[in-house]
């Protein structure tokens, strides 16, 4: 039998259609209501936050870098210059994997571990936004390399940057230091702002000292950027202000005549006005190139200098402790006059030794047969061991510590350079707390010559001078004459004090007298020859090896670093002082010596300079350019152009090569000499 099908049901596939049209219209207009939703949660609830975050990936503000301000000497000879380098920089919001892209730009670049690492601590601290350098000064074969994979290397590019040139090397190293890159240490301590886009900082020297006057303040530039950080257009820019210049003290020609006397000789040669306190010349022998530490100096440049035996790297003049030998006498004597214990009458008779009561020790005199009747003015003249010896018995350490300091002695000196050494005014105190032990009245014979524990710097024995010359005015020493910028900082050249002295005006006047007598037929009687003005002045000697009672000093069986120091200090004109000058000649055999040293400076201060002063070979002040020896526009072999950033206030010449590391290590100290020294 055959089946029947029913015919279809169009009224219910009409029902399921529709069916299906509503549920499907209802889910779409569900998913638009969300959509409808969502565009009005973004565009109208977080309009303001989506555009902002809009704009901070679109438009960037990148610092700008202030150029440093320059250093010149009194006379506008420019001491440090800025000049533009090629640098490979890297912007943190365009690269997303940071390591990679360094890592393959090791080869590229040619970087050291040291710039890795360099690098590296920089991006801890830096904000999102900011360009990072990842090296300096990059050659021409460094930017051909990378110019071609630049592609590769999004958000890493090639800028102009300023850093410092410093034109005469080695003359002005120790005082005007140099600037290097930013360490971890500093990045911890600096204000991250001021030194947005920044990657130097003073290390030394003046460079240190004011470094927040020399640094400037930033500006910021608003740029528009694609998604590979690439500026499109500039929205506006805010100026950086560059530093203020510094006007130093220091004389082009005084430090170069100066530095020719220490040539090929360790040492070093402080000059002053007594009367202002400014620093004329500042010199420490050996030296170095400050222009290789400006961007990193390399391992082999640096091990180099700190294994020198001569450690250029120490600034003999502010930091070496020396025993300061006789040269201390005329300041020690007017110690006795302050006291009551000795007047300009008062003599004593020198049978060439003198033994303390009750003790057969004999403390030498550098004359084996004794001066005979000695006095004050002779003591100065022929620097009599014995007279100051019986004097220090009389004194007693503890007034001779009080009185000496007033010299500055013992004390830093305040000048304006880091890295300051007191020195050292022994004391019972000082003998207790630091070696556990009394003080024996032998060692106040030492000290009274200079010897023993007694140490003293270049730079303080010349503000000691200069106190003598002013009849106890103090003043104290600095580089810093003048400052031009938007910051402002005052400079005091003038005396700051008077030490305390119960004698007269014309206890000053005699001793003032002894010291020209010295020059005229005393210890320093080589250098008067041809005089046009009166100097007053001291020898001094201080052993560098001890040598045992009853034994003689034989220069042959020692080495040459074991010969003497020889020290001078003076002033002239002896009747109204315009320099004071401090010499310390290590291993120079005698006093005699240093004060041949100190002539031509005396002579060229005071007469030469009058009449011819001496200048570098080639002197521009204008628009930041200053040249020695180097054609204008000249650049070293490391350099690739000229050009400047938008953000450099001047532009500059050459360059050496790199720069700064660690801080410099300090050599021993020589051997404490024993009593008794040969002027």
């Amino acid at each position: 039998m055959k089946q029947h099908f029913p015919l279809k049901n169009m009224q219910q596939e009409k029902r399921i259609y529709k069916g299906r049209i509503f549920f499907a219209i209802f889910v779409v207009a569900i998913f638009l209501l969300l959509l409808i939703c969502r565009y009005a949660y973004l565009q109208i609830v977080h309009y303001d936050d989506f555009t902002t975050a809009s704009d901070k990936n679109r438009i960037r503000l990148q610092p700008l870098a202030p150029a440093r301000g320059y250093i010149y000497d009194r006379n506008g000879v420019l001491l440090a210059d800025n000049y533009p380098v090629f640098t490979a920089t890297l912007s943190r919001a365009d690269v997303n994997d940071i390591d990679d892209t360094i890592t393959r730009l090791i080869p590229i670049l040619g970087l050291t571990q040291d710039d890795v690492d360099r690098f590296k601590s920089r991006v801890k601290t830096a904000r999102k936004t900011e360009r990072l350098a990842i090296k300096l000064n990059l050659t021409e074969a460094d930017i051909a390399k990378f110019s071609e994979v630049k592609y590769a290397f999004p958000g890493v590019k090639i800028e102009t940057q300023m850093t410092r040139y410093y034109p005469h090397g080695e003359l002005f190293a120790h005082v005007i230091g140099y600037v290097g890159r930013i360490n971890d240490k500093e990045l911890k301590s600096i204000d991250k702002d001021l030194y947005a886009g920044t990657n130097l900082i003073g290390k030394i020297g003046v460079e240190k000292s004011y470094e927040d006057l020399l640094h400037g303040t930033p500006g910021y530039e608003s740029v528009e950027a694609d998604a590979h950080g690439n500026v499109l257009r500039n929205l506006g820019r805010q100026n950086p202000a560059r530093g203020n210049d510094l006007y130093l003290s220091l004389d082009y020609g005084l430090q170069t005549i100066a530095a020719q006397q220490l040539a090929d000789r360790r040492g070093a040669i402080v000059a002053m006005d007594p009367r202002t306190g400014e620093i004329l010349a500042l010199v420490s022998s050996p030296s170095f190139n400050p222009n290789l530490f400006v961007t990193g100096i390399s391992s082999k440049d640096y091990s180099g200098l700190r294994d020198n035996l001569d450690q250029p790297l120490y600034n003999r003049a502010v930091q070496g402790a020396y025993p300061p030998g006789s040269t201390i006498k005329p300041m020690f004597g007017l110690g006795g006059i302050h006291y009551g214990l000795v007047d300009w009458s008062t003599a004593i008779s020198d049978p060439g030794y003198f033994s303390l009561p009750g003790d057969s020790h004999r403390f030498r005199d550098h004359k084996k047969t004794g001066h005979g009747s000695v006095n004050m003015h002779k003591a100065q003249i022929v620097s009599c061991d014995t007279y100051f010896y019986v004097l220090s018995y009389r004194m007693g350490i503890e007034k001779m510590n009080d009185w000496m300091r007033q010299f500055g002695f013992g004390e830093k000196t305040g000048v304006d350079l880091p890295s300051e050494s007191t020195g050292l005014y022994p004391s019972p105190e000082w003998k207790m707390r630091t070696r556990k032990s009394k003080w024996l009245k032998g060692e106040t014979i030492s000290v009274s010559i200079g010897q023993g524990a007694f140490t003293s710097t270049p730079l303080q024995l010349a503000m000691a001078t200069a106190i003598t010359a002013n009849k106890g005015s103090h003043v104290t020493p600095h580089v810093l004459r003048e400052t031009k910028g938007a910051k402002k900082f005052s400079v005091h050249n003038a005396p700051d004090g008077k030490i305390n002295f119960n004698g007269t005006e014309q206890d000053w006047i005699n001793m003032h007298a002894a010291m020209v007598d010295v020059i005229q037929s005393g210890t320093g009687r080589g250098i008067k020859g041809g005089l046009q003005y009166s100097i007053a002045g001291k020898t001094g000697t201080a052993q560098v090896k001890s040598i045992a009672q009853g034994k003689r000093y034989n220069e042959a069986a020692l080495s040459s670093r074991q010969w003497d120091h020889g020290l001078f200090v003076g002033f002239a004109p002896a009747d109204n002082p315009e320099i004071a000058i401090a010499v310390v000649w290590e291993n120079g055999k005698h006093g005699g010596s240093a004060a041949q040293l100190a002539r031509p400076i005396f002579d060229y201060w005071l007469v030469t300079r009058k009449k011819n002063p001496l200048r570098p070979a080639s002197h521009q002040v204008s628009g930041g350019l200053m040249t020695a020896g180097i054609k204008p526009g000249e650049l070293p072999s490391n350099s690739i152009a000229t050009t400047t950033t938008p953000n450099s206030q001047a532009a500059s010449t050459p360059v050496a090569s790199s720069v700064p590391a660690s801080t410099p290590v300090v050599p021993t100290a020589a051997a404490q000499p024993a009593d008794g020294v040969t002027e």
